[in-house]
């Protein structure tokens, strides 16, 4: 029979060991595998989730408005419009959208088409450039407003009096766009064709988060009349299902707020403007798009754009055709922003 002190020194020196050697090691291989701590810049951060702050969207909207002080409380104030708030991630009123417009296979229909693409993006900049020193507090985005539809004189094989651009013509617009940090625009002249049958053949563009809209009443033909002969119209039931349709795209595909553009230069070209109804998903501006020199151009405009406020402005200049006489010069940020309601959607031809 062993000696009992024997024993109890013997478990006492096992207990030591336990404790200093092997219990440590079994610990660090259960809670170190070898693994380096993460270093800080490699945790997962929490996505900031924006917010929409009603209060400064109200403000601006105020400001854009544009009433003098010394304007009498008589007087009406049509602007700024009661609309639906936009969803997160809208372009207006925050920034101000400079288009330059055309197609690339026209050299007749707008700077697009009028310019090699590094002298026409260098115009471009430097209109950004002149709105932002007119107006620090509003950034500028720019954007290639391509005319993906155009109306033309003969039906062709569908009758319906246009030609749609392959698709090759849009991605160059997007290709163009990208180089720039900026949205494309896709103009449409629909002439006796229906926005159900066209946008549908747009939807995969128009599904894109950097992909608007333009509707150009003036070659949608309502009567027996071909394009270019009498100026054509759209109904508020017409743009509201163009809204509606783009609306669903934005829900769909989880997107930002689309712009839809409506150039308006008489005022049969929008019936029923009151009924035209902006939504969360897609805000719309109401575009004056006639030319001549500064007096009837703005004359225009608060003829046929200011009286029917719908949501947001624009105004188009047309480097050309503005200045043939009696004009003598183009109009230019300093003028566009005396305006009453200020176009946050500036297009240039």
């Amino acid at each position: 029979m062993r000696n009992p002190v024997f024993v109890i020194v013997c478990v006492g020196v096992l207990l030591v060991l336990l404790g200093t050697v092997i219990l440590p090691f079994a610990f660090a291989t259960t809670y170190d595998s070898g693994r380096e701590e993460p270093k800080k810049e490699e945790v997962e951060k929490k996505p900031i989730v924006e917010t929409f702050d009603a209060q400064a969207y109200d403000a601006r909207m105020e400001a854009i408005a544009n009433y003098a002080s010394s304007t009498p409380t008589t007087t009406p104030r049509l602007w700024p419009v009661k609309a639906a708030y936009p969803n997160v991630g809208a372009l207006l009123p925050d920034k101000r959208i400079i288009a330059y417009y055309g197609n690339f296979y026209s050299k007749a229909m707008g700077v697009l088409g009028e310019y090699p693409e590094d002298v026409m993006l260098e115009k471009l900049r430097a209109e950004q450039r002149n709105w932002e020193t007119a107006d620090p507090a509003t950034p500028t985005v720019p954007a290639i407003n391509y005319i993906a539809i155009t109306a033309q004189e003969l039906p062709g094989k569908e009758g319906k009096y246009l030609l749609r651009m392959p698709d090759s013509q849009i991605d160059k617009a997007l290709e163009i766009a990208k180089k720039v940090d900026g949205i494309v625009i896709l103009d449409i002249q629909i002439g006796f064709s229906t926005l159900e049958h066209e946008l549908p053949m747009l939807e995969k563009y128009l599904a894109m988060p950097n992909v608007h809209l333009g509707l150009d009443p003036e070659f949608h033909m309502i009567g027996s009349e071909s394009p270019g002969h009498v100026i054509g119209s759209y109904d508020a039931r017409d743009i509201n299902y163009a809204a509606e349709y783009m609306a669903k795209l934005v829900r769909e595909h989880n997107l930002p707020p689309k712009v839809l553009i409506v150039h308006r230069f008489t005022q049969r070209m929008v019936t029923n403007a009151a009924l035209i109804k902006p939504l969360p998903e897609v805000q719309i501006i109401m575009d004056m798009d006639g030319w001549g020199p500064p007096a009837k151009k703005i004359n225009t405009y608060n003829q046929f754009i200011y009286p029917e406020p719908v949501q947001f402005t624009g105004f188009k200049i047309f480097y050309k055709n503005d200045l043939k006489p009696p004009s003598t010069r183009l109009l230019t940020p300093k003028d566009l922003l005396e305006l009453t309601p200020q176009p946050l959607f500036i297009q240039y031809q």
